[in-house]
């Protein structure tokens, strides 16, 4: 693997469906309706039913152990929720994409900027991770 700064990682793709909301709602304990009911959902503001953003951050965390091979190599990751993941209630659900970048390395640690996408659309902001070289 290079740690060279500009690296770019294979980007990855994670379908999101309704029934993966339902899993992570049982899973997490965050019931909210938002993410299983398109009534409640739309009569908050929303486009329809929205992907928990901790779910989405977990497929960040995803992309990074595919990318480094090894949970104890990610130091740390993060960002900002800045758009939400709308999922529509079909099988095929919606996609969520991540690439990375390396940005820089210094002792032993490389630092990876983030995009991630759905439907073209940045949904995560200021994504970044520290992992061991």
């Amino acid at each position: 693997m290079s740690w060279d700064v500009g690296h770019e990682f294979e980007p990855q793709s994670y379908a999101v469906t309704r029934a993966d909301l339902i899993r992570y709602a049982g899973a997490s304990g965050d019931f909210n309706p938002i993410h299983w009911s398109d009534r409640v959902a739309t009569s908050v503001g929303l486009p329809g039913v929205v992907a928990h953003g901790m779910y989405t951050l977990a497929l960040v965390g995803q992309a990074l152990v595919a990318w480094v091979g090894d949970p104890a190599r990610v130091e740390s990751f993060g960002a900002r929720f800045t758009k939400p993941v709308v999922v529509p209630d079909d099988d095929e659900g919606t996609w969520v994409d991540v690439s990375g970048r390396v940005t820089g390395v210094e002792d032993g640690l490389a630092s990876v900027e983030l995009t991630v996408t759905n439907a073209g659309t940045k949904v995560l902001g200021m994504t970044k991770a520290t992992v061991r070289c």
